[in-house]
């Protein structure tokens, strides 16, 4: 007979643009538990939990990274069923109702205000100037990095609640 994890309550707390706070008991289950683990690992090994500094990095690089945990997201959501978006516990939480207010309030809106005006930019290089000089010509560049350290915040508090689900310590060095 298979072992099935006893469940453990997580007290949550967290801010979300639009939405306010998010917060509650959860006791996640187990498909959750892997689920979380799933999509820490994606957080904690891109680009988008990680600072860029003002010369560092593509923003190209950044914005595709983000865009890219929609599709993993959306991935594990599916492997894992229907059962992610069943409230748990006091304050009706689960692994899919955070999970789809994390890319639809946080990243969402960021990707869909300046992939566009990085895309429109980007197509004025001229030939001969690599892609990371003519970001760094950009007049828009610091507004971008900002944005983009707003949401690597919010991410690295998602991350540490899913660490939290997935019952393991934060994988990411603190600055």
């Amino acid at each position: 007979m298979a072992q099935t994890m006893p469940l453990k309550t997580i007290n949550i707390k967290f801010a979300l643009p639009w939405i306010g706070e998010i917060g509650g008991e959860w006791e996640p289950d187990e498909s959750e538990v892997k689920a979380a683990w799933e999509l820490y690992v994606e957080l904690v090994t891109r680009i988008s939990i990680v600072e860029l500094q003002p010369e560092e990095g593509l923003l190209r690089e950044a914005l595709s990274s983000l865009y890219s945990l929609f599709g993993t997201a959306r991935e594990i959501l599916r492997k894992y069923g229907p059962n992610l978006g069943k409230p748990k516990g006091k304050g009706r939480l689960s692994f899919g109702l955070l999970a789809v207010a994390v890319l639809n309030t946080v990243l969402h809106p960021v990707l869909s205000k300046w992939h566009p005006a990085l895309q429109d930019y980007e197509s004025t290089k001229p030939a001969g100037v690599s892609p990371l000089e003519h970001e760094h010509r950009w007049e828009r560049a610091k507004q971008l990095r900002d944005s983009l350290n707003e949401v690597r915040s919010k991410l690295m508090e998602y991350s540490d609640i899913l660490a939290e689900v997935a019952d393991v310590p934060s994988l990411l060095p603190r600055r």
